[in-house]
């Protein structure tokens, strides 16, 4: 199981992210925007993902992936059960998060320095 000592170790040396407690929950944050934030049992991870593509993740592997609550799904949100991932997969889960609500020039050079194929479809767009 994926922890969030694990998430943490990587999201926070990505540039701009900064983790904060909001009402018993570790959230990581771009600025304003929240891009990571955890279930009050760290059991759950909410992450950025374009909320047009969501239906299809949830529905390919529906044993990793949930809908948010009805009042996240007007958000760019997804959710993983951080017991059915490794720590491959969320670090690519929490990169790709990071890299939608960062300029497209910040995640560009990161994925440079970091010898990482960047994809301009990441963002949704």
């Amino acid at each position: 199981m994926v922890t969030l000592d694990q998430v943490r170790s990587v999201a926070s040396t990505l540039p701009r992210s900064y983790e904060v407690f909001v009402q018993g929950r570790v959230k990581f944050r771009v600025g304003r925007i929240v891009y990571l934030a955890f279930s009050r049992d760290e059991e759950r991870l909410g992450f950025a993902f374009p909320k047009e593509w969501r239906t299809a993740l949830v529905e390919s592997e529906p044993e990793k992936y949930m809908l948010p609550r009805d009042s996240d799904l007007r958000f760019n949100w997804a959710v993983v059960r951080l017991a059915a991932i490794d720590e491959a997969e969320m670090r690519e889960l929490v990169i790709d998060a990071w890299a939608i609500v960062v300029p497209k020039s910040v995640a560009a050079a990161y994925a440079e320095s970091h010898g990482l194929v960047w994809q301009a479809s990441r963002d949704g767009s």
